[in-house]
């Protein structure tokens, strides 16, 4: 496989805010490529501690019911209409997907290797970034449109409850996805020459 091929999918890669539900790719297929991508993912030591779980149907909209709810009792009258009308956005798509790192994995590492006590919960939320891409990127190389969500802490425990989640879970993510109905906005990208170093 040509390099070009991974970077024109990483190019496309895109928050994608406008979604439906409409089924233009078989939950099973989705299922597919989170499973293939949790498989591979790279994490520090090998620890795998990344877990993740997919919402989908009733599911998927008994989330964002959550999230609603929780952001209605702390955000402002005045700003919320705004709020909810972004939250029903994320209500409209297909599906979710919830990522988590397992704290007990965690512990254990830092146990282990004491040395490194202090390196192991960044590490873990760079794999786990990584892993989050990997989701992103394929599922729009599938044609649907996604982006990440980061309403934790605020709905961790409830979310835990409802959906039956290991209290050693900790949620660092919620990558929400659908059939894209809207083009992504423009953003502004420095020049690769202020981010980038090459020393020959």
């Amino acid at each position: 496989m040509s390099a070009n091929l991974f970077l024109d999918a990483v190019a496309r890669r895109r928050s994608h805010y406008a979604l439906d539900k409409k089924e233009i790719v078989s939950r099973e297929r989705i299922e597919e490529i989170v499973n293939t991508a949790v498989m591979n993912a790279p994490s520090a030591m090998n620890a795998q501690s990344s877990r993740v779980v997919v919402l989908f149907g009733e599911h998927h909209d008994r989330l964002w019911d959550i999230v609603t709810k929780t952001l209605k009792k702390i955000v402002p009258d005045m700003d919320f209409k705004r709020t909810k009308e972004r939250l029903d956005s994320f209500k409209a798509g297909y599906g979710t997907v919830l990522f988590y790192e397992d704290t007990r994995v965690i512990r254990r590492q830092e146990e282990e290797f004491a040395l490194y006590k202090d390196n192991f919960v960044p590490w873990a939320h760079q794999g786990n970034g990584i892993l989050q891409f990997i989701i992103w990127t394929a599922l729009e190389s599938e044609g649907l449109g996604a982006s990440i969500q980061h309403y934790n802490p605020l709905i961790d425990d409830e979310v835990a409850e409802v959906f039956g989640i290991n209290k050693d879970y900790k949620l660092l993510g919620q990558l929400v996805f659908g059939n894209p109905v809207g083009e992504p906005a423009d953003k502004k990208i420095l020049p690769v020459s202020e981010r980038v170093t090459v020393i020959r």
